[in-house]
């Protein structure tokens, strides 16, 4: 069983392209539901049809990570909000899903590589983020089916 902590979408990039540039200010919205619309990304999120076959058209993050994090840095007043994925799971290792499919909540997903961290993340969270979440960034995907995903807990996998 996995569980769904948060689901975020946000209408723009604020780090995505912005290299040497400041961030967006496009809000990270937290919301009960999202809509998985297959081969295309979550509807109303900046990678809904961003082109076609794209890697990330919806991102996950794994809240026992985001714990770690908080415990490294004793940070206790950010969210997982600051990392910009779109679905923070618990109970679900996201690293082995890297070339795999998966199900959650009757949505089918194709894993396609882990979602890198960035030297923004030392700017989001606190210096030392970037180093600390290599190999643990969180996993970009491929929507193979639509759906909706919720806050409702558990989730068979």
């Amino acid at each position: 069983m996995v569980a769904i902590r948060h689901l975020y979408i946000s209408p723009g990039h604020n780090f995505f392209g912005h290299h040497g540039q400041p961030p967006g200010e496009h809000p990270i919205v937290e919301v009960a539901h999202i809509r998985c619309l297959a081969g295309r990304g979550i509807e109303g999120d900046r990678f809904c049809d961003y082109k076609p076959d794209y890697k990330g058209q919806i991102t996950f993050f794994q809240w026992e990570d985001y714990e770690r994090l908080c415990g490294l840095f004793d940070v206790h007043d950010k969210d997982p909000a600051v990392f910009r994925r779109n679905v923070v799971t618990e109970g679900f290792d996201l690293q082995a899903l890297v070339g795999q499919e998966f199900e959650i909540q009757g949505v089918r997903f194709s894993g396609s590589c882990e979602c890198t961290p960035c030297y923004w993340m030392d700017q989001a969270f606190c210096p030392g983020t970037e180093e600390a979440l290599r190999g643990r960034g969180g996993l970009r995907a491929r929507i193979l089916t639509d759906g909706n995903l919720r806050i409702t807990g558990a989730a068979n996998v």
